[in-house]
């Protein structure tokens, strides 16, 4: 496999060491040995962000789609907080912080107390500080404003933490191929947050058919996996949190019937659809599980590991969810950080480009990777406890499968997304007139939206579909 060759962090002296992936240095977490790179494989992976914004669903400076003023939720005492909980737990672990462009320039003394702190965190930890461009803004603005204001926001971050300094990656939420191209071509910035997998109908867009972990991106649709050199965008596209891939079979107006499942759709490891819908106790137990798919057997079938997540420093003080008090998040973050190093000891807290820079020194395209995950249900929620699915996700295709495992039922085809045809995102938008809809047009979509999603066996599919899908996993059709 080619390895690739990285630019070094600009700052100097022992910070550089600290925050730079590819400076072989031993810290608490062993995570670097002499001047190798941390491998991706035989590794466990967490990514996790805390968000410092000004509003929710702040999607530009000026384009914010409630108008609540956040600040009283964003104090000096809270950021520290968080990260001496998240350090408690993770000794020598860093995070990524991510601003919006209003929590950037904000002069108001508590977004001035929490710049200065998390610039110290920076050259302290080796904290990732990044730029968050606003809550879904490829729905509402056109390309060419979010890459200039990508461009504003890094110039503002080296400013605020000094010496140079640039983030590895940007934490971008939903960016469209022309975004990521312009910070591969543009900013040398290979690294972003830019889809969020299995999103459609929560938050008010949605962008279903990416796969749930890495990958370069296609020049037709930030969602599409490149196909080849000409189609080929060098920025990895992350996910931003971990779901649970049954729950995720809803969409997510649609309520389950149960009273457990609110955000259905996103249910997993984030702390609002776990922690703050079910309580300390049963939220966590969701949270472990989805990430036992992933660190357990999903390790053993992908040969790595990975759990990325992002929590809103709002969410201290997010007192309209019934189960949420001014402590919890504090619980919650010790809890789940606390039990992962202790049920998988060898995980290792990185930031998100630093993750991303790891696994883009292991691929240099998309032809090798294949992806797969096997669920049995948590038992609770949408997330049933009779349900086994399988993912199948590589350069060519997605393929999920859902059968009843106390029945042994056969596997039926609930998803099927084929990345070899074209795909189109939509026209540039505005807050007026919004895209919400950037969904590839699925054969077979896992949210069951259209009459054509019921689901079938893998016999019922097409010859070429078939002779697809056997190339890649021949032991499917026996």
């Amino acid at each position: 496999m080619e390895r690739r060759t990285f630019c070094k962090n600009s700052l100097l002296g022992g910070a550089a060491v600290l925050a730079n992936p590819l400076i072989g240095r031993a810290n608490a977490l062993n995570l670097f040995g002499g001047n190798q790179v941390t491998p991706l494989m035989g590794n466990r992976f967490v990514t996790f962000c805390i968000m410092i914004r000004t509003s929710p669903w702040e999607v530009s400076r000026d384009v914010k789609l409630i108008n609540r003023d956040e600040a009283f939720a964003h104090t000096l005492e809270v950021a520290q907080r968080l990260r001496e909980t998240f350090a408690k737990n993770a000794p020598g672990g860093r995070l990524t912080w991510g601003f919006t462009l209003n929590a950037l320039e904000d002069k108001r003394q508590n977004y001035v107390d929490i710049r200065k702190y998390v610039a110290d965190c920076q050259l302290k930890y080796g904290d990732e500080v990044s730029y968050f461009p606003g809550y879904f803004p490829a729905m509402y603005l056109p390309r060419k404003r979010i890459n200039q204001e990508m461009t504003e926001a890094l110039q503002r971050i080296t400013h605020m933490v000094g010496n140079g300094y640039r983030p590895k990656g940007i934490m971008g939420g939903f960016l469209s191929a022309d975004n990521l191209a312009y910070l591969a071509e543009k900013e040398d910035i290979h690294v972003a947050h830019a889809v969020i997998w299995s999103q459609h109908e929560t938050d008010g867009g949605g962008a279903d058919g990416s796969p749930s972990y890495p990958f370069y991106p296609s020049k037709q649709h930030f969602c599409k996996p490149a196909q080849g050199k000409s189609d080929f965008i060098d920025c990895v596209n992350l996910d931003g949190w971990s779901v649970d891939f049954l729950n995720a079979l809803q969409s997510g107006n649609v309520w389950g019937t149960t009273p457990f499942n609110g955000a259905a759709s996103r249910r997993g490891v984030g702390p609002i659809e776990t922690y703050g819908d079910w309580g300390l106790d049963i939220g966590h137990y969701a949270v472990m599980h989805t990430q036992s798919i992933h660190f357990d057997k999903g390790f053993e079938l992908n040969g790595f590991g990975w759990i990325p997540n992002i929590w809103e420093a709002a969410l201290v003080k997010i007192a309209e969810r019934k189960n949420w008090d001014d402590t919890l998040a504090y619980r919650a973050l010790d809890k789940w950080i606390g039990a992962t190093v202790q049920r998988w000891p060898d995980v290792k807290f990185i930031t998100f480009g630093e993750y991303g820079e790891i696994w883009r020194n292991h691929y240099s395209d998309n032809n090798q990777w294949n992806y797969r995950f096997e669920e049995k249900g948590l038992g609770i929620g949408n997330s049933w406890g009779n349900e086994e699915i399988k993912w199948y996700m590589n350069k060519e295709f997605r393929l999920a499968t859902v059968r009843n495992w106390h029945r042994n039922t056969p596997e039926m085809v609930v998803d099927f997304t084929r990345y070899d045809l074209p795909a189109q995102e939509p026209a540039d938008p505005s807050p007026q007139k919004p895209a919400k809809d950037w969904s590839l047009m699925n054969r077979i979509n896992q949210k069951g939206l259209r009459p054509q999603d019921a689901p079938i066996l893998l016999s019922q599919l097409t010859n070429d579909e078939k002779d697809m899908i056997v190339k890649y996993y021949p032991g499917l059709f026996k």
